[in-house]
């Protein structure tokens, strides 16, 4: 017996659908899929989701020193003439960081192993480039859904039959976080 299931694909394109259907659920929250693929996309959501869980408060706050530009009323940054040149006016600020242990940042580079990177579009003025934004999906594992089941000894995750596709009669399922 399997201890996976091949989904009719190389290895190499299994193991990319897996990472982007798990990539999808976890920023999303809920995706349909077929039954075979969201039992595979399961075993992985709740590795990831326990693995977060697990190191969700295992980091520091440090103070640190930053440059950041001086702007003015029109959010544009200050610029002053050294030797003949334009030069960008800097202030020192002391920012807090969130500073990942060790263990974390092992977390964090494994959960970024199976996640791809989000590109967030927004509706409105869609397809304008400054308008997007690149999603942490790690970080919103870390800070949005494991202090959500940081009581549950795992099922983090639902499947709910929906009924057979009309194409393929294959049985189509919502897979969800719980």
């Amino acid at each position: 017996m399997a201890k996976y299931r091949k989904l009719g694909r190389t290895s190499a394109q299994r193991k990319a659908l897996i990472r982007n259907q798990v990539t999808a659920l976890l920023n999303n929250g809920k995706i349909i899929t077929t039954e075979a693929k969201a039992k595979e996309i399961r075993k992985e959501a709740e590795k990831l989701i326990a693995l977060a869980v697990r190191e969700k408060d295992n980091f520091e706050e440090v103070t640190v020193k930053a440059k950041v530009a001086r702007k003015d009323k029109d959010g544009k940054r200050v610029k002053e003439v050294v030797d003949g040149k334009k030069v960008t006016v800097y202030d020192e600020v002391d920012k807090t960081i969130k500073k990942d242990m060790p263990s974390r940042l092992h977390a964090r580079r494994e959960m970024n192993k199976v996640l791809y990177t989000v590109t967030d579009v927004p509706k409105t003025a869609a397809g304008k480039k400054k308008n997007t934004k690149s999603v942490d999906v790690a970080e919103k594992l870390f800070s949005e859904i494991a202090p959500k089941y940081a009581d549950r000894n795992g099922g983090y995750t639902r499947i709910v039959k929906i009924g057979q596709r009309k194409g393929d009669a294959a049985m189509e399922v919502l897979i969800e976080l719980v």
